[in-house]
């Protein structure tokens, strides 16, 4: 069973596509790629796909220039990708304005981009009257665990429009992108919008670094963890993760071994409790019955690890809230920045 109404909002650089922006070479070199050309992070394109056939309604928000979306456009459609909308810096229009904190910054773009995408929605609320709920994912290699706990704390109703102006003035936006956030803030339905935040560890980065942001960010090494966690929170359903583990196994040549380490280590963090192994088992179950699958031994295997699996840590309460001193890690919240300036 999946619930519904429900969006996801991706990042695309290191969270969806493999690009680098350390120097001019990597911008001039990713300006002029071919839509095929582009390098997908292996699983984001099938659980893309997947969230689509959910019926989750998917928008794209990236730092990559305005001037790439022909590009971008071409290859998300290459990759089988629906999406909503797709929101691009506009870099020729900040270095026109001599905006240079703006070519790489995050927060003030992102912050007012989230703000306005949620109250672009042409309702908050379901049918049932409960908030629409948002899974956020994004990568290690900007600030975008940062953002996005803000941007749920100011959809929570936590950060007020005060400590919401001085964290973004600190974190280097521009008066009118700090006034633009404000504003929008006050037309969004206040509640426990973000439901997850998943945090794609391009750079390798350990999972520890993100417990100062509470359980309900999960930072995860390859998009079948990003599955597991999905599908327990019942937003895709089971085939879905079968699907996600079956491209992964056959397109990305993962080991049989490697399915398996992805929950055990998401569930010796807490973050998977084992719960729906049944819907699992069964899916797999039926889909072996019809037909056979390319990746049959690895995805019976992978079953038995997880049925098998001792959850050493209880599961983490993804709902409960964590109090975040944004004025205190706002100088850090970038960590590609950081590391220039060791």
């Amino acid at each position: 069973m999946v619930k519904p109404g429900f969006i996801a909002r991706w990042d695309l650089d290191k969270t969806y596509l493999r690009t680098d922006f350390e120097t001019v070479r990597d911008l001039v070199r990713t300006a002029v790629e071919r839509p095929d050309q582009k390098r997908t992070v292996p699983g984001a394109a099938a659980l893309l796909r997947e969230l689509g056939r959910a019926g989750v309604q998917t928008h794209i928000l990236s730092g990559s220039p305005e001037q790439l979306r022909s590009r971008i456009v071409e290859k998300l459609r290459l990759d089988g990708v629906r999406y909503a909308s797709l929101t691009l810096k506009p870099n020729l229009q900040n270095i026109l304005r001599f905006r240079w904190r703006a070519l790489r910054g995050q927060l003030g773009y992102k912050l007012p981009a989230l703000l306005l995408g949620r109250c672009e929605l042409t309702v908050q609320h379901d049918d049932s009257g409960e908030l629409v709920r948002e899974v956020l994912l994004g990568d290690d290699a900007e600030a975008d665990a940062f953002v996005y706990c803000l941007y749920s704390d100011v959809c929570r109703g936590v950060v007020g429009e005060a400590l919401l102006s001085e964290v973004l003035q600190r974190g280097g936006a521009y008066e009118d992108s700090i006034r633009d956030a404000v504003r929008l803030s006050k037309y969004i339905a206040k509640g426990p919008v973000v439901q997850r935040i998943l945090i794609h560890l391009e750079r390798q980065s350990a999972p520890s670094d993100f417990k100062v942001f509470g359980p309900r960010v999960v930072p995860f090494y390859n998009y079948l963890q990003a599955a597991f966690v999905l599908f327990e929170d019942a937003r895709i359903p089971a085939e879905a993760v079968l699907s996600i583990a079956t491209d992964l196994t056959i397109v990305h040549n993962f080991e049989r071994s490697a399915l398996s380490r992805s929950y055990l280590d998401l569930a010796r963090r807490g973050h998977v409790t084992g719960a729906r192994t049944g819907d699992l088992k069964r899916s797999l179950t039926e889909l072996l019955a019809s037909r056979r699958s390319p990746a049959a031994s690895e995805l019976v295997a992978m079953i038995e690890t997880i049925e098998s699996a001792q959850h050493a840590s209880p599961a983490a309460d993804h709902g409960t809230t964590t109090e975040i001193d944004y004025l205190a890690l706002v100088a850090h919240h970038n960590p590609r920045h950081r590391r220039k300036k060791r």
